[in-house]
């Protein structure tokens, strides 16, 4: 059969790019080693007797991927089964791989290696302030708690009427750009964990993540609970912790302000600001 001209440039095509495919992978097996030291914290529970400590890999970056994230994956599958992480997406949407990398709170899949300086190791920790399950690993379970505890859903005050699914709550333009910059937190806890605040008074400081998510619900025109909501957090602790230092802000791997959410609260529980009333009647849909 007759190969058309476009058909053969396809061939010819294909041809030449595996043909430089092969070349590179090729030149990169034959270029030199780029060596990349990566220190990791290390601890095992099930050794009771070893204490935490810092194990250093070498990297060769000619064969891994860019991001931090790609090297921990590559010492765990090629060098080191044991070592020990969460992750998940690698696109900064999840936020299981939060840890600590150079000194900075921030996920390892969005954070770049730096290839320009081969003799500065990557020292990597869990989240500080925090205990460690194992390695990499920090314990999250007081986090999701107080995460509850703000009772994260929307609530209104004729749920029985307002039969869910059966119609969509309304928000004018206005109301739903208020949301902007509070619903992409994607719970990581990088802003919360770098808070002095946080890491004396865990146990009763909800922290920067919890209480800018606490802040979407409060402010959201569809939500008929605010004032029970303000109400929950008027204690010394859960809020007032905070004495506006902007750690939180600063190491945000989302670009987020927490630090500004927690100072809208605290203007809400002043009486300084209050609630705006919904742009739109959010339940107009549910009335037959």
């Amino acid at each position: 059969m007759a190969l058309t001209s476009e058909l053969k440039m396809l061939l010819i095509t294909r041809g030449t790019f595996g043909q430089l495919r092969r070349i590179h992978a090729s030149a990169a097996a034959q270029a030199a080693e780029r060596l990349k030291a990566f220190e990791i914290y290390r601890w095992n529970p099930d050794k009771p007797g070893e204490k935490p400590h810092m194990q250093t890999y070498k990297v060769d970056l000619n064969t891994c991927g860019p991001m931090v994230l790609d090297a921990l994956i590559k010492i765990k599958n090629e060098m080191d089964p044991t070592l020990t992480f969460r992750r998940s997406c690698r696109e900064g949407i999840c936020g299981s791989c939060a840890m600590n990398i150079g000194g900075t709170n921030t996920l390892a899949c969005i954070s770049k290696i730096d290839g320009g300086d081969l003799n500065k190791p990557v020292k990597i920790y869990p989240l500080p302030h925090m205990y460690v399950v194992k390695d990499l690993v920090p314990d999250m379970n007081n986090f999701y708690e107080q995460y509850r505890s703000i009772q994260p859903w929307l609530q209104r005050k004729d749920e029985k009427t307002e039969e869910k699914g059966n119609a969509q709550y309304l928000q004018s333009v206005d109301d739903r750009a208020k949301l902007d910059g509070l619903y992409e937190c994607i719970l990581c806890a990088c802003c919360s964990t770098s808070c002095p605040s946080y890491w004396w008074n865990g146990d009763k400081y909800l922290g920067p993540a919890v209480l800018m998510q606490a802040y979407r619900w409060i402010i959201d025109s569809r939500d008929e609970s605010t004032k029970s909501r303000l109400d929950q957090l008027r204690d010394p602790f859960s809020v007032y912790r905070c004495h506006t230092i902007m750690n939180c802000t600063r190491t945000c791997p989302k670009g987020l302000n927490p630090g500004k959410a927690i100072a809208e609260i605290k203007k809400l529980l002043g009486g300084i600001a209050t609630k705006d009333q919904p742009g739109l009647e959010t339940a107009a849909l549910h009335k037959k």
